[in-house]
């Protein structure tokens, strides 16, 4: 497995795990994880982890969806237009008018800008937007990318994803 994959594949599991935990013990969390399961990175690359990491989990947005009451591994299921809709998002934080929903991508290196998206990316996004919507109506559903390789956060913006909906759900599950 590439370095590229390996970092991101650990980068994924400290974010789904470390907000689990007060942030004060975030790195010293961090450094434990990465000796205990990425021996094979140099010092260097493990504390250039360590550091990519935190910084990200410091974005105000970040903290926002990874905050108390959000959910790991949130599967999603509805209908759009007839079609049965399955899918799982990395983190859903549901608030009283909004809901904050964060995928993260780990197989490919990340655009330098939002408009670079992959359009599968967007279409995945704009889905998971159109069955939160429906279960949650009247709320704004904001979506994210976090690339876990360089450890990099990135807003979809709706104009962004609005040529790729799907419709309006019909039913969530």
């Amino acid at each position: 497995m590439g370095l590229r994959f390996r970092r991101g594949r650990l980068v994924h599991a400290l974010l789904q795990s470390l907000p689990e935990h007060p942030a004060e013990m975030w790195e010293e969390l961090t450094r434990r994880f990465l000796a205990r399961r990425a021996p094979r990175l140099s010092a260097a690359e493990q504390e250039a982890t360590l550091r990519e990491v935190l910084s990200l989990l410091g974005e105000a947005w970040m903290q926002a969806a990874l905050g108390p009451g959000s959910l790991a591994e949130a599967p999603l299921a509805g209908k759009v237009n007839g079609r049965l809709i399955v899918g799982q998002v990395d983190r859903l934080k549901i608030e009283a008018a909004r809901v904050l929903v964060l995928d993260y991508k780990t197989n490919r290196p990340p655009p330098e800008q939002v408009a670079d998206v992959a359009p599968l990316y967007l279409r995945q996004m704009a889905t998971y937007r159109t069955l939160l919507r429906a279960a949650f109506p009247g709320r704004v559903v904001e979506c994210a990318l976090v690339w876990t390789y360089g450890a990099r956060f990135m807003a979809l913006p709706d104009a962004l994803l609005d040529p790729h909906a799907p419709g309006e759900a019909m039913r969530i599950n």
